[in-house]
């Protein structure tokens, strides 16, 4: 499943990044610290998802959200 299906306040583990070929949205999404292996929790959902990678937290859009599997 993807993150746009994780519930909020649960950590995850990312299994892939899947940018379907996109590589400045993989390596913006490295950039935050999102590569397989690292931990994620939803913090928020409303139009867009709060995230929380190492300590710090990150808006993405669903579309960036469909790409972290977890």
């Amino acid at each position: 499943m993807n993150l746009n299906d994780a519930e909020l306040g649960k950590e995850y583990v990312i299994k892939d990044v899947d940018t379907f070929g996109d590589d400045d949205m993989k390596s913006f999404l490295f950039s935050l610290g999102c590569y397989s292996g690292e931990t994620i929790t939803v913090v928020d959902k409303k139009k867009n998802l709060v995230v929380s990678i190492k300590d710090a937290r990150y808006n993405i859009d669903p579309e960036l959200a469909s790409a972290i599997l977890i």
